[in-house]
Formats: structure tokens, sequence, C-alpha cells
């Protein structure tokens, strides 16, 4: 009985001692992520985004230097198109998805039906230029004979003031939110069951649409304000320059917000990132790509 007793009173003593370790274990590891959070410690891990050509760019640059300063996180960027991004977080594929465009209502339906929530949030601002032929001698197009150019109402440069040349019509592929948006504020902007043209010609990126108009002495495009270059001549529109200015101050018709989609309000090293994205260096960043950084 004496032998009994005592080990009893040994095996409650470790019993007890062991849920006492386990529950200062637990407090220790609760009080060191909430110390993480609050510092803004970036913590560890991997992060995988996708989706707007428009956006890669930024988004590599922003992945560099964060992991520079970070080098316990491992980030991904690719491209792809909006579209692309956002189907990759629907599907669960990706920590966050890149937009040049809002998520599409039967986007939020498909993503809503698979459990996923997707969180906006505005990373940038763009202006999307148009871009003609440097040898071209239009300066300037109204919004509207913009419009009527895509549709494929003018097809002739003399139509608005230029040579007695075709115009050829470039654009971007159909999984690409600038693709989107150009075709909303610009070719159904007076007509609202209006298409873009069967005979424009649809480039994956915003680079090929560069190539193409510095080669083609015909041609028109429209790309994000971070492509543009000296080989290209940029048209005002309605009077106005494509800048960081005007697509910031909205004097500029052809301007957006571009995004970042999370499943759910981000979380740990997500949070960190973000944060760091719309902190005063990520901010810079963009700029540096040409872009406006968001207030």
């Amino acid at each position: 009985m004496k032998v009994g007793r005592w080990f009893v009173v040994v095996l409650v003593t470790l019993f007890v001692l062991g849920a006492s370790s386990l529950t200062g274990c637990g407090a220790s590891d609760e009080s060191a992520d909430g110390d993480s959070e609050a510092s803004g410690v970036s913590g560890e891990g991997s992060i995988n985004v996708e989706g707007s050509d428009t956006i890669v760019n930024m988004g590599q640059a922003w992945a560099e230097v964060y992991m520079e300063e970070n080098p316990d996180v491992m980030i991904s960027v690719k491209g792809g198109g909006s579209g692309t991004g956002i189907a990759a977080l629907i599907n669960g594929t990706v920590d966050f998805a890149n937009a040049s465009r809002s998520i599409k209502d039967e986007e939020v339906d498909e993503a809503e039906g698979v459990g996923v929530d997707p969180v906006e949030h505005k990373v940038a601002i763009d202006g999307i230029a148009v871009i003609i032929n440097p040898g071209n001698e239009i300066t300037d197009l109204s919004l509207a004979d913009l419009g009527k150019i895509y549709r494929g109402e003018i097809s002739n440069w003399k139509d608005v003031g230029g040579a007695d040349t075709p115009i050829i019509i470039i654009g971007r592929d159909t999984s690409s939110g600038t693709y989107e948006y150009f075709k909303e504020v610009v070719v159904t902007n007076e007509k609202e069951e209006a298409e873009y043209s069967p005979e424009m010609l649809n480039l994956a990126s915003n680079q090929a649409i560069v190539d193409e108009v510095k080669n083609n002495a015909g041609a028109i495009g429209y790309v994000g304000l971070g492509y543009l270059t000296d080989e290209i001549k940029v048209a005002e529109v309605d009077g106005v320059a494509a800048s960081a200015e005007t697509a910031k101050d909205g004097s500029y018709a052809i301007s957006r917000y571009l995004y970042m989609y999370s499943n759910g309000e981000p979380t740990g090293v997500l949070t960190a990132y973000l944060e760091w994205i719309l902190g005063a260096e990520g901010q810079a960043i963009a700029t540096d790509q040409g872009f406006v950084p968001v207030d």
C-alpha cells in the first residue's frame, strides 16, 4: 500500500509539472508571435504571386528588394494576366493575385462557391498610355476617336488628321486586365454593347505591344506607364498627356488602380509583405517603375 501510494503521488506530480510546462510553452509561443506582429518583423516563409503583366515587373522588383532585406522569405512572382492570377487565387495555388482591374462579380461568385474570400488591396495607380510609331505626325486623339479606332469605325490615319495610312490596331490578349479596362473606358465609352474590332492584333504583353508599335509605321497600341520608352511616341488623349501626375489627379481619362487580391485578410508573412509594399520603400519602388504611389 505504501509503495502504491508513493507511486500515485509521483505520477500526479509529474502530470502537474508536465501540464505546467506545456502551458508555459504555449504562452511563450503566443507571446513570440504577438511580439513579431507588433514589431513588424516579417517572419519566414514563402509567398506565391501571379497575375497582371502590367504589375509583373514592379512585383518582381518588390520581391527582390524584400528578399534581400528578409532572407528567410522566398517570393515567386509570375505574370500571365489578371484573369490568370484571379483564377489561381480561386484554385488556391497562390497567396496573392495581381490584377490591373477590379475582380468581376462572376469571379467573386466562383470564389465564394469554393470557400475563397477575395480581399482587395490597392497597391499603385497606373495610367494607360496610347502609343504610336515615332514617325506618326499625330500628337493628340480624342477619347471618342480612340473608341472609333478600336471599334474599327476609323481605319485610316487621314480620318483623324494624319497621313493616308491604314491604322494597325494592337491590344492585349483577353486574359489581360488592361484589355478589360481599356475596353470599358474607351471601346464601350459611347456604345455599351460595342466590342474591339476583329482586326485588332492581340498580343500577350505590354512589351510585345511596344515592340510592334516601334516597328510598324501605322500601328497604335496601349501600355502601362511603366513600359514607356524613347523608342515610341505617346499620343495625348483629349489634350492631356499620360503621366504619373495626370493619373493621380484624375485629369487623364485612362487611369486606374492596380490591385493585389488575397484569400481573406492576409496574416503572418503575407501581412508583413503587403504592409511593406504599401509603406515608403515599396511605394518608392512603384514610383521608380513608372507608377503612382497610393496614399
